[in-house]
């Protein structure tokens, strides 16, 4: 891999991310680790250098939860050259959990920190006439089909509509999300296409050491957390990165985009996530709330 290539990966302190940024690392080029908790990013500097010595690692700290913190991130990484930016951070949280900001906290990290991140960095690069990769970590296309985003309650306000139990309603707030990453991922493609910036997703698989839903969650929730993170019988963050790293490296897929991937292989998501219809009014909300213009400013727009 070029020495000049970089690479940023958010929620890489921990699990697939630290697993995507060692292995990035281990091909030579720059590494900059984004994560929330400045203890967490010492500690993963200092796993991926024992593993990789001579990597070479930066770090941005963002809690991606608060959508002025992503705004400060993009400004500070408005001028690094971004060869890949691979969006991995999402968290479960409880329904009623909100952000200093209002916004409800798995919405806010899992789909609106990746909409005004890698909209307003792809933007950027395309606007340069640079190239880039960009990639959304996901999750299973075939068990999402059962939960599509609801476009009227994208908040999670009416929590009958997530279901029974109560307590597994904050995992199903999750799949929306994810459904939404999804959704995302598309439309990101179609606004981009023509310059040099592509848009994919990925499937990680279901893999243990994620900590999803182990520290905060209730019942049957902080159950399935905690059987993710000791279950010995799933692959571990190295398997989960495959994927994610394949897209952000094989030169095979120079210029394929808006496509979702499981385990390599291109496959097709839910009709609800690529109906035109409901991606374009996903995207103008979504613009609404993370302050965006619905449009991307092209030069030609004057």
């Amino acid at each position: 891999m070029d020495q000049g290539t970089t690479a940023v990966v958010t929620g890489a302190t921990n699990g697939i991310g630290e697993a995507i940024a060692r292995q990035l690392a281990a091909t030579g080029m720059e590494v900059v680790l984004v994560g929330r908790d400045r203890g967490r990013l010492v500690a993963v500097r200092e796993r991926i250098t024992a593993a990789v010595p001579g990597a070479r690692l930066r770090d941005e700290l963002a809690d991606l939860s608060l959508l002025e913190d992503v705004r400060r991130l993009a400004d500070r990484l408005r001028d690094t050259r971004i060869d890949i930016l691979i969006s991995n951070a999402a968290v479960v949280a409880e329904l009623g959990d909100h952000t200093a900001e209002g916004v409800q906290r798995t919405l806010a990290t899992n789909h609106l920190a990746p909409y005004l991140l890698l909209r307003t960095l792809g933007e950027n690069i395309a606007a340069a006439g640079g190239s880039a990769r960009l990639i959304v970590v996901g999750a299973s296309p075939t068990a999402l089909r059962r939960v599509p985003v609801d476009l009227e309650d994208l908040g999670f306000e009416n929590p009958r509509g997530l279901g029974f139990p109560p307590s597994f309603r904050p995992f199903v707030a999750y799949g929306r999300t994810k459904n939404m990453n999804a959704m995302f991922v598309y439309s990101l493609a179609e606004h981009l296409a023509g310059s040099g910036v592509t848009v994919n997703g990925a499937h990680p698989g279901i893999i243990r050491h994620t900590g999803l839903g182990r520290d905060s969650a209730r019942g049957l929730l902080r159950v399935f957390g905690w059987s993710q993170w000791i279950n010995p019988l799933l692959p571990g963050p190295d398997a989960g990165a495959d994927t994610p790293v394949w897209l952000a490296t094989a030169p095979e897929l120079a210029g394929v985009s808006g496509r979702f991937f499981v385990r390599r292989k291109d496959v097709r998501t839910a009709a609800h996530t690529t109906d035109p219809g409901r991606r374009a009014e996903l995207w103008a909300k979504s613009a609404y709330l993370t302050g965006l213009p619905a449009r991307r400013r092209r030069a030609m727009d004057g």
